[in-house]
């Protein structure tokens, strides 16, 4: 088209049409745009991200940097003076040859992935004294870098059929590499430069125990407890009494001196398992059918009952649960830690319905009970991110993370006493992690947010404080978000700091002040610019009460026009177990991509989401369905009113697992601001997901709550056009969860659209094809233009 006609064309609908904006986007080019943006942005990122290796004596470290697209750059740095000394290879820094050798299975050749669509997944359990890293070698042979697995740390992965894996030490060197079966695979690396597949505990004939002092043998045989002899072999059977439903249950867990231990005993419960349907597996014709275990909302739950056995007279003793008598917990076996001394057993105990939560101590003398610690709530314990301790033996006290006065901080008890004998975290700041605790010097390091009143109070920041409350210091200063890694004796610690539209920053700092030893590298971000990303705009605005600070990001696409209108794509997942609009550097793809078809896509925590304090978070209390949709609704409008560009008659929303039961909930609740959603493997009944998590924000019993929050029920007051998205073989979301709406909404006569995908697990949507789907459904709906995907 010559630009006379195009000229003409554009002014006679803008003259013509007054009535509707003219709005951008969905164009062939703009598709191209928006598929081509992952490829061309791509190892575009320099100088952001690396790992970094200490010398022995704690003085020195280096480490390797990309540069440019095929080029690195090694770094060798004196952690005393600051000295930096750069070169193109190991060769050509200064350091010990043994730094550079490779572990006892350094010889194991890794090799590149095959292509599969066969959905599995890899559990990593650390046993190690060191940190182990997690990389992807991709089909062409590249490391790509998922995660770092802390010392006694977990980690798990989804992965594809084929796919290989491969697990390295802090030095680089192979400890394993894995190749991906069909069959979920649990692995434990033991370090001894083997793999054991933990599955073939299960093989055993007899869970075994040994006593710290060798001589004692505890074995669960045909459901009882058998004490061995080791010297001798003489056997002593402590129960007759343990039956098929009622046995006696995994590891004893003896007492330091060897004198008593604790071992559990579970009735038989009947597990629920959810079955699917694979409908194309790729190795036959027929369908597959695959179950697997899955407790739902209500789901009987195990009963662990603790027992108390002394050697002195054999005696087996059953403590009394008056403290403990509804415990959540999917375990047969009761966890806990012994006193140095012997004298008291420790374990936890989180009521069904997580208002309540103790320590409990067991005396081993007599077996009574009492509450060491003990923690009630009118709401909910996030008891999956704010229930940290740490046992200080020396000095017979315990470091306890709570919310009790609306904030997350930390306390100092006296175990003996069970009374809290300080305050440790001064100020209003959220304690979301512990990095480092010197039981000598009484000191804990520790990451905390909400700091500073003119500051993103999502941002962590690094501080430090005596364990009397005093000496407090915050040891990180850069406006963003921090993630600190500490040298072996603590004495150093490397800050990488960045902000969503802040390239990262990592520098070299001294743990007992936060003084700066030297900036050991500044991202590099010209080339992902150039390849046609654009940064994200970071916006603030009040909430529903007029009152509270709301915090999120707004992204335009590449070709943005203020003159223009775009339609607002909102990305939501308001789970309560956590924060999620952008606060450290990354590509975001997923909200690039969609903003480059002409949409302006937004993402904000609105209220009931985690970090901000308890009364911030305890509106997700059995309201799941709000989500922070009020708040995000007056932020959205707040940034419009300054934005005309922005365009509010036509705005959707899309999002995954809670997200997708958030997305639609937008339909049912808020479709006067709404026109689209896209929702993708949503938990739209809590009934039908997974029990901790539901359990958690809705409570048990389960009451009415879990009705007024089903999508499922209120399936007949969607309006606007919805699309649902669910993957065959989700192993995370039961599938059954959508295909329920999907018969609410057939009952109501409603309009929708429906994407079932095979072989696909969890995050359908996020597959190449379901990407291009959930393209083309805001394309249509929002830029009311025919898709003109490639």
């Amino acid at each position: 088209m010559n630009k006379i006609l195009r000229f003409l064309l554009l002014h006679f609908c803008a003259a013509t049409v007054t009535s509707t904006p003219l709005l951008a986007g969905g164009s062939a080019a703009d598709y191209d745009r928006a598929l081509s943006l992952p490829k061309r942005t791509e190892n575009t990122v320099f100088r952001a991200r690396f790992d970094v290796h200490w010398l022995p004596g704690n003085q020195r470290l280096w480490y390797r940097v990309q540069t440019g697209p095929e080029t690195w750059e090694y770094v060798a740095v004196d952690a005393e003076t600051g000295k930096i000394q750069r070169a193109p290879d190991l060769d050509g820094l200064d350091l010990p040859k043994q730094t550079v050798t490779t572990s006892a299975n350094g010889s194991l050749k890794p090799r590149p992935s095959r292509k599969s669509n066969t959905p599995t997944t890899f559990r990593f359990v650390n046993h190690m004294a060191e940190p182990v890293d997690v990389s992807w070698i991709d089909t062409e042979g590249k490391n790509k870098l998922y995660g770092h697995i802390k010392p006694t740390g977990e980690f798990a992965q989804h992965t594809f059929v084929g796919h290989t894996w491969l697990l390295s030490d802090s030095m680089g060197g192979t400890i394993a590499v894995l190749e991906a079966t069909d069959e979920p695979m649990e692995i434990v690396i033991d370090g001894k430069g083997t793999m054991r597949d933990i599955r073939e505990r299960e093989k055993r004939p007899a869970v075994r125990s040994t006593s710290p002092d060798g001589q004692w043998e505890v074995r669960i045989e045909n459901h009882n407890v058998a004490l061995h002899h080791i010297a001798d072999e003489a056997v002593t059977m402590l129960t007759r009494d343990g039956t098929e439903e009622n046995a006696y249950h995994g590891r004893a867990q003896w007492a330091p001196d060897s004198q008593s231990f604790v071992i559990s005993r579970a009735g038989k419960i009947t597990t629920r398992e959810v079955t699917l349907v694979q409908s194309s597996p790729p190795d036959r014709l027929q369908p597959k059918v695959l179950t697997y275990p899955y407790a739902k909302p209500g789901d009987p739950l195990p009963n662990p009952q603790p027992l108390l056995v002394r050697l002195a007279d054999r005696s087996v003793t059953p403590i009394d649960n008056a403290l403990f008598p509804t415990p959540f917990t999917d375990r047969l076996e009761v966890d806990g830690r012994w006193a140095p001394r012997s004298d008291e057993f420790f374990f936890d105990y989180n009521q069904r319905g997580h208002q309540l939560y103790r320590i409990i101590g067991v005396k081993a003398a007599t077996g009574t009970t009492r509450a060491v610690v003990e923690e009630k709530s009118a709401t909910f314990i996030d008891y999956t991110k704010k229930t940290w301790r740490q046992w200080l033996d020396k000095t017979g006290e315990l470091l306890w993370m709570s919310e009790r006065d609306g904030w997350c901080r930390l306390y100092l008890y006296d175990v003996a006493t069970g009374t809290q004998k300080a305050l440790v975290t001064p100020g209003q700041g959220v304690v979301r992690n512990v990095e480092k605790v010197d039981e000598e010097k009484r000191e804990v390091w520790y990451l905390a947010s909400g700091l500073r009143a003119n500051e993103d109070p999502y941002h962590q920041h690094l501080c430090r404080v005596n364990f009397d409350g005093t000496g407090f210091a915050q040891l990180t200063q850069g406006d963003g978000n921090h993630e600190v890694t500490f040298s072996p004796d603590g004495r150093y610690f490397v800050d990488r700091w960045s902000r969503a539209d802040l390239a990262p920053t990592t520098e070299l700092r001294r743990s007992d002040s936060g003084a700066q030893v030297c900036e050991l590298e500044h991202a590099e971000v010209q080339a992902l610019l150039g390849a046609g990303w654009t940064w994200p705009e970071r916006f603030t605005a009040k909430g529903r009460d007029g009152q509270t600070d709301i915090y999120g990001v707004i992204i335009k696409p590449s070709n943005f026009d203020p003159a223009r209108k775009y339609p607002v794509l909102e990305e939501v997942y308001a789970g309560p177990h956590g924060a999620f609009a952008p606060k450290t550097f990354g590509r975001l793809l997923r909200q690039h991509m969609l903003a480059e078809l002409g949409f302006i896509v937004v993402q904000a925590d609105g209220m009931g989401t985690n970090f901000r304090g308890k009364a911030f978070h305890d509106v997700a209390w059995k309201n799941l369905k709000d989500a922070g949709f009020p708040d995000r609704i007056a932020w959205i409008r707040s940034a419009a009113a300054t934005r005309p560009w922005m365009d509010l008659d036509h705005v959707g929303i899309y999002g995954g697992s809670a997200g997708g039961q958030s997305a639609m909930r937008a339909l049912i609740d808020h479709a006067d601001f709404y026109k689209a959603a896209f929702a993708d493997c949503g938990c739209h009944d809590n009934r039908m997901d997974k029990i901790w998590w539901n359990e958690q924000w809705l409570g048990w019993p389960l009451d009415d709550s879990y009705v007024r929050n089903s999508n499922v029920v209120d399936a007949a007051k969607v309006q606007g056009a919805l699309m649902l998205c669910v993957g065959e073989l989700d192993h995370n979301v039961d599938p059954s969860s959508t295909m329920q709406v999907v018969n609410a909404l057939e009952k109501a006569d409603k309009d929708f659209e429906l994407l079932v995908m095979t072989n696909t697990n969890h995050g359908a949507a996020e597959t190449p094809y379901g990407v291009r789907r959930r393209m083309d459904f805001f394309v249509r709906h929002l830029l009311d233009v025919k898709p003109r995907h490639p």
